[in-house]
């Protein structure tokens, strides 16, 4: 590179840099002002720095084929900053891609007065008072689903009361540490203040009660302020419907989601499936577990498109707390020895719990587990056999397309990397990454390997069954395109 390409890419990047930094304001008073939540393919704007928004862009060429250039995303910012927006979830990435498509025959103005009809000129869709949300628990998950109500504002969910059991003299100050720093996730974004005598921690500006129970019956929620609560139960002691149905003897308290895969007639959601399913009558669900949530989605497109007639799926899964860290007795097999340093072979009941969110692959999976000693991030490998041939381009083009404007898109995402490793994908809020380049095509099908993190991933996933339960799921535009052409993708 000589001295004069040098220079050109320095003044590109402080010109791109500059972009960035118009966009933060424009990108929080959107928020703020209207209820607006903005993304590129699923990935959230808010409160991100300038560095964070170039990346974010510069990752729109794994799924789109070319980097999103910036001055387009600021064109909509400025455009949708005079327009008298509702509430909504709004891809950036979706309506440059669209208004690219139409080829300028209309104005940015009249494109988006037309792609966010639904939300123009209408009645704030959000309840004036935010649902009230309980967690019930405070372990792995239970600390990212507060992190990510935290961030939401508390506009549809308020995140009102943690429920543990007393583990020392100064367990909230203990437990706002463990919200403030996490060894895999890192620190919290945000300040935090704690108040030992009132038992309670701010998170900017939400307030936390700490409740000290081994009952979940025994709570009166009413006492705080609390009502018409959702309970959702992170610890993994009650998995069916009398166990969990203890939570609703409690005053305040309305209904009860738990955060792993439930036993007998409890619903189990898995969010982009079979959430329309959900209505207020239902008192108990399930949001399934990490592994039913990264492949079902997949499962549903793959299925949609040639026919899963039978498979197997087996998941190389991080360790979790159920393991011993060195060997000693585990009423469980094999996973009394030590998780840190073993691969240790696991049953799973994913496989299964598959055909509870989606009932026509009842009968076609088996699955197994291997842990592995890795903190977080895991891998599930489809090895499906299919009802007509397919090649691996042309699953691997259904998917990315998937991905990118399908109903599906924030729970499939898709990346093309030779370089790709599990540690990459720490931090994705979608369900599953399917990797592109290891997809193997079969003489009678196709091996898909999803990566997921079964922490953020997930934790997101619930989120968005609770904001399904409490009825203030924001409307999501641009309207999925993909969904009415997904079959032209030849076999």
């Amino acid at each position: 590179m000589n001295l004069t390409e040098h220079h050109l890419r320095a003044a590109s990047w402080e010109d791109r840099e500059a972009c960035a930094e118009t966009m933060i304001p424009l990108i929080g008073d959107l928020y703020r002002r209207h209820g607006v939540i903005t993304s590129l393919h699923g990935t959230s704007l808010i409160n991100r720095s300038t560095i964070e928004l170039l990346k974010a862009h510069r990752f729109t060429r794994h799924l789109d084929e070319t980097e999103l250039p910036l001055h387009e995303t600021l064109a909509i910012l400025r455009a949708l900053s005079v327009l008298d927006l509702a509430p909504a979830s709004l891809d950036l990435a979706q309506l440059a891609r669209l208004h690219r498509a139409g080829g300028g025959e209309v104005t940015l103005e009249e494109f988006l007065r037309r792609e966010l009809a639904p939300v123009l000129g209408m009645e704030r869709r959000i309840p004036e008072r935010p649902r009230d949300v309980v967690l019930y628990g405070f372990g792995r998950i239970g600390r990212l689903v507060a992190r990510l109500l935290i961030e939401h504002g508390g506009r549809s969910l308020r995140l009102r009361a943690v429920v543990v059991r007393r583990g020392s003299a100064d367990d909230v100050r203990k437990r706002a540490s463990l919200l403030r720093r996490d060894s895999v996730h890192g620190p919290f974004a945000g300040t935090l203040s704690v108040d030992e005598e009132r038992d309670t921690i701010l998170a900017n500006g939400t307030l936390l009660q700490f409740l000290y129970s081994d009952d979940p019956a025994t709570i009166d929620y009413s006492l705080y302020g609390i009502e018409d609560a959702i309970i959702v139960d992170n610890t993994g002691r009650w998995r069916d419907q009398a166990g969990l149905e203890r939570h609703l003897l409690s005053t305040g308290a309305k209904q009860v989601l738990l955060t792993a895969p439930a036993s007998g007639q409890v619903k189990n959601i898995v969010h982009g499936i079979n959430h329309e399913g959900l209505s207020p009558a239902d008192r108990v669900v399930s949001a399934a577990s990490c592994t039913t949530n990264a492949i079902t989605p997949v499962l549903k497109v793959i299925d949609d498109f040639a026919g899963v007639v039978s498979g197997h799926v087996e998941t190389v899964h991080s360790f979790t707390n159920d393991q011993n860290l060195i060997d000693n007795f585990h009423a469980g097999d094999r996973r009394g020895r030590s998780a840190a340093l073993n691969m240790v072979i696991t049953e799973t009941g994913a496989a299964k719990a598959v055909a509870k969110a989606l009932p026509e692959m009842a009968g076609r999976l088996t699955g197994s587990s291997i842990r592995v000693p890795t903190p977080n991030v895991s891998l599930a490998i489809l090895n499906l056999r299919t009802s007509r041939p397919v090649t691996k381009e042309t699953v691997n083009e259904h998917l990315r397309r998937a991905s990118l404007d399908s109903p599906l898109r924030r729970q499939i995402d898709y990346v093309e990397s030779p370089e790709i490793v599990s540690t990459d994908i720490l931090g994705s809020r979608h369900a599953g990454v399917v990797d592109g380049l290891a997809t193997i095509e079969t003489p009678d099908g196709v091996v898909l390997y999803v990566w997921y993190d079964n922490e953020s991933g997930y934790s997101a996933q619930v989120v968005r069954v609770l904001e399904t339960l409490a009825g203030g799921r924001l409307p999501k535009l641009p309207l999925a395109v993909a969904a009415r052409t997904l079959d032209a993708v030849p076999a």
